[in-house]
């Protein structure tokens, strides 16, 4: 189980670095884990990944890499060397899966594999050529990721009981669409506050807008601090 302030992982979805470095000096050390996505990875967010890292910083990469497997090994290899802390990979096959874990050979990278997009229903899914459920397609893909040798997995809260059951106490399970009680759900579907999150097997939750978009980003970055350790406590609602 990670360090309870360590569970909540801010997610920079931002266009560019200025905006990013302004939001990390406003949250001080109230937040202590980043997640540097695919909007600002193109806008110098590699930089700022290296910068946070300076600053004693944890890094989440959200690359969501999907190739052929070579292509995944050798660019998994590559981010290795920049000395951050988890990597997403889609979850789709074990090829990728396992190319994955062949190019982070003996780094302390962590793998996460990302199984339904918490903005995706059924009927999305449908599109895509499958009958299964989101929660069922969820687990299946979570067992290869384990099978594969991944260190865990990207997934709504609302499959973490599910997945924990399926794969080992020591999978890593990392949920985005966190809202509190009555918030905004954006472009979210499947959605779960950050205590029942937490309670169900989450180890992380990543937040974004509801911190970022706050009138007051450090204090709704505590308040969900708040939740978390109420909920690691036993005291969540």
């Amino acid at each position: 189980m990670p360090a309870t302030k360590d569970s909540l992982i801010v997610a920079l979805d931002m266009p560019n670095v200025d905006e990013a470095r302004a939001l990390v000096h406003t949250l001080g050390d109230s937040v202590t884990f980043y997640k540097v996505g695919l909007e600002l990875m193109f806008a110098g967010g590699l930089d700022l990944a290296q910068e946070l890292r300076h600053q004693g910083k944890r890094v989440f990469l959200d690359m969501k890499l999907l190739d052929i497997g070579t292509t995944v090994e050798r660019a998994v290899s590559n981010i290795t060397e920049l000395n951050l802390d988890f990597l997403t990979v889609h979850g789709h096959d074990l090829k990728t899966l396992r190319a994955a874990v062949n190019g982070r050979g003996q780094s302390n990278l962590k793998l996460l594999a990302v199984t339904v997009l918490t903005s995706l229903t059924a009927e999305d899914l449908k599109q895509q050529g499958t009958d299964l459920s989101p929660a069922d397609l969820v687990v299946r893909r979570a067992r290869l990721a384990h099978e594969a040798g991944f260190d865990g997995v990207i997934a709504s809260g609302q499959e973490a009981a599910s997945i924990r059951e399926a794969t080992s106490p020591q999978f890593l399970i990392v949920t985005p669409g966190i809202r509190l009680t009555g918030s905004a759900m954006d472009d979210q579907e499947r959605v779960m506050t950050p205590a029942h999150a937490i309670t169900a097997g989450a180890d992380h939750i990543v937040v974004g807008r509801p911190i970022t978009q706050a009138d007051d980003p450090k204090s709704a970055a505590e308040t969900f601090q708040h939740h978390i350790r109420d909920a690691r406590h036993g005291h969540a609602a």
